[in-house]
């Protein structure tokens, strides 16, 4: 009674407790980051290798766990078509982007990339948790989930059975979006997970003539919600002319927006 599905913080031993996953002994991950929105269609997955770029400029060993079993884009985006490959002790080998950064995606299971995976969420969330521990990630410094949108089972997975040392929450700027990344909050609050800060994708249009911000979604409340809960407001990324054509051929490594910076640093700031 009264469970809030953090298994980690409960001394009961009930027939539904979740234990923790352990990592792979070819892995020595020091912080795990999950990157979760409310929603879909915010571009989560675009923060993800964001981040992992700019973490990778920093000299740090970042690796990449695409968490989205049914919807990859991470390997497109690093310009990785390669299937992954097990070694002599059946542990999975990541693939490897162009600048270092370690992949695993359920798209480099798949002979033909753009396959369906039409799998029960019992089958997606074993293969998450796989992905995890049968993955010799090797020494990385920051391993960042990238996870499906919602606040639903894969999430709920993740969260009770992947030590996770923080999560960024990804949003937009119309008011709908504000309000399930309210629920996305309370979630995290709920099971204790710590939230290291919001990160607004698309928040305005960056013109390279006039140098003015256009806000197309309408200006955002992101400020209100985030002070409500006591959170950060880590970024607010631009539509940035050229952006999307480097992601969509595979160079998202190319991708240099300053307002990211903070993101990086508070994500930094973990390991000090």
């Amino acid at each position: 009674m009264g469970c809030n599905g953090n298994c980690s913080s409960c001394g009961e031993h009930c027939e539904n407790r979740i234990e923790k996953l352990e990592q792979n002994k070819k892995s020595h991950i020091k912080k795990t980051i999950a990157i979760i929105s409310g929603k879909g269609g915010v571009g989560k997955s675009f923060v993800t290798s964001l981040l992992a770029s700019s973490l990778r400029k920093e000299g740090k060993n970042v690796g990449i766990l695409d968490g989205d079993i049914t919807g990859p884009s991470i390997p497109k985006s690093f310009n990785i078509h390669e299937m992954a490959y097990g070694d002599k002790d059946g542990n999975i080998i990541p693939g490897e982007s162009i600048t270092g950064i370690k992949i695993i995606s359920s798209n480099m299971l798949l002979e033909n990339e753009d396959d369906p995976i039409i799998w029960r969420s019992s089958l997606i969330n074993t293969l998450l948790g796989q992905f995890y521990s049968d993955v010799a990630w090797g020494e990385l410094d920051y391993l960042l989930i990238d996870m499906p949108p919602g606040t639903g089972d894969s999430l709920l997975t993740t969260f009770q059975k992947i030590p996770l040392d923080g999560i960024v929450i990804v949003t937009s700027p119309q008011s709908l979006v504000s309000m399930i990344v309210t629920k996305a909050i309370k979630m995290a609050q709920m099971m204790n997970i710590p939230i290291i800060g919001l990160v607004e994708n698309m928040s305005y249009v960056d013109c390279k003539d006039c140098h003015a911000k256009n806000f197309i979604y309408g200006v955002s409340n992101i400020e209100e919600v985030a002070s409500k809960y006591g959170l950060k407001v880590l970024g607010k990324l631009p539509i940035k002319e050229g952006t999307s054509a480097l992601v969509d051929s595979g160079k998202v490594e190319m991708v240099n927006l300053e307002e990211i910076n903070d993101a990086v640093n508070a994500i930094l700031d973990l390991g000090k």
